[in-house]
């Protein structure tokens, strides 16, 4: 009986050690897959009897310890949609069906990886290299913050975006304290209408006295003429701005609080284009000043109109945000991408293209953003590569290989145990 347990025994052993060989060359197979996850082996004895004064042979099983939190390296590549996590967290994906029909359809089922070589399809969504389809958060058009009730697949459209009319102009400019009578006390910016067609907002000053200015907005396109209207300017003896008054024709002064700003009003065609003109801080070093000096200086003059432009690539950031780029200058964030984490992320049903689904033993899905509540970091730019170390790998073959052997060795001698059995009785 302990002979055939022996034998019994060995047997058990050469299948552990076949199932620990199969884990090794998982491992050494995806050394090289982006976000993979290695899966070592766990060895348990199974008991037949154990007492004080017998002890028969049982015989050893496997089980299989997954590595799903084990941090691969990270690695810097040249896709600007490639994503990584450093420290805890999945990418939430979902697969597309090959109906091959529009608009594209999904699977239904949430699945969650680590591999983040996000590139763009032909139909505009993210997907890795397992073609898995990337899911985030839309952008709410109005407040300009991610939707977060719902996980969708992300989309960038490669549409053009539509020209943005010009509300908003701000200049950065010293006046001269002693104007030269030959200095040019003027500048022109550019701004867009609702079409996109771009027109020149002109500023002309010209000092009143001491300290004060008269200020000449206009525009060549002005349907009521070049000159729009004027506004008085006033400036502290330290060269900052003081006050703004006496707005005329198509001019209000528009000063709220601390920000010193006047509404113009041009015609472009038939239609009136309301612009806040934005000359700095009451008081304040900055904007709009009156410093000594003899020629008018323009520093910087900004607007936020734009033609329309045409998409040129998209990029995500180490925030999440997903960024459309455009020939005009121009970004639209079109996304938001979370992080995904689970209590037990060992416990997750493994699935084909490194991803993984939740099971009971996982826990729920927990969705928030990058670096909250233990989540991981996103490092943009980047992949996370395999967690495997081949090293390791190579001695975990080693011991397997001799285990194996040794094992068959112990079939090979209890075989030869019973022959000699036999020998006797003959």
């Amino acid at each position: 009986m302990s002979l055939f347990g022996a034998m019994t025994t060995a047997v058990s052993g050469l299948d552990a050690q076949s199932a620990a060989f199969t884990n090794i060359s998982d491992n050494t197979a995806n050394s090289s897959t982006i976000g993979y996850k290695g899966v070592d082996t766990s060895f348990l004895d199974l008991l037949t009897q154990s007492t004080a004064t017998q002890n028969v042979s049982g015989s050893v099983a496997t089980r299989p310890d997954y590595l799903n939190e084990v941090q691969g390296s990270i690695q810097q590549v040249s896709d600007p949609l490639a994503l990584a996590i450093s420290g805890q967290g999945f990418f939430a994906v979902s697969q597309q069906t090959e109906s091959g029909n529009q608009p594209v359809a999904f699977s239904g089922q949430t699945q969650y990886t680590r591999a983040g070589d996000f590139t763009l399809d032909k139909n505009g969504y993210l997907v890795n290299s397992a073609g898995l389809t990337l899911e985030g958060y839309t952008i709410n058009p109005v407040t300009g913050g991610p939707n977060t009730s719902a996980l969708v697949p992300l989309h960038v459209s490669t549409a053009q975006l539509p020209p943005t009319a010009t509300s908003q102009v701000a200049i950065d400019a010293n006046v001269p304290a002693t104007p030269s009578p030959t200095s040019n006390l003027s500048s022109e910016v550019q701004i867009f209408d609702a079409s996109g067609t771009p027109h020149q907002l002109t500023t002309s000053w010209a000092q009143t006295g001491p300290n004060a200015w008269t200020l000449t907005l206009g525009s060549p396109d002005n349907a009521g003429g070049p000159t729009i209207g004027t506004v008085n300017v006033a400036f502290n003896p330290n060269g900052t701005l003081a006050s703004l008054s006496g707005g005329s024709g198509g001019v209000t002064v528009n000063g709220t609080g601390g920000t010193a700003s006047v509404q113009v009003t041009p015609t472009f065609g038939a239609t009136a284009q309301p612009l806040t003109l934005t000359l700095g801080q009451f008081g304040v070093a900055g904007g709009v000043t009156q410093y000594a000096g003899t020629d008018y200086a323009l520093s910087s003059a900004t607007q936020n109109g734009a033609p329309a432009g045409n998409f040129t690539g998209a990029s995500v950031d180490a925030s999440g945000d997903v960024v459309a780029s455009y020939d005009n200058s121009q970004t639209l964030v079109v996304g938001h991408v979370p992080v995904v984490t689970f209590a037990n992320a060992d416990a997750l049903q493994r699935q084909n293209g490194q991803a993984f689904t939740q099971t009971v033993d996982s826990g729920p899905a927990l969705v928030q953003n990058a670096g909250q509540n233990g989540a991981g970091t996103l490092v943009a730019g980047s992949v996370e590569q395999s967690n495997v170390d081949i090293a390791t790998e190579l001695s975990k073959m080693i011991v397997a290989q001799q285990a194996y052997g040794a094992n068959a060795k112990v079939i090979s001698t209890g075989s030869q145990m019973l022959l000699s059995t036999l020998n006797i009785i003959q």
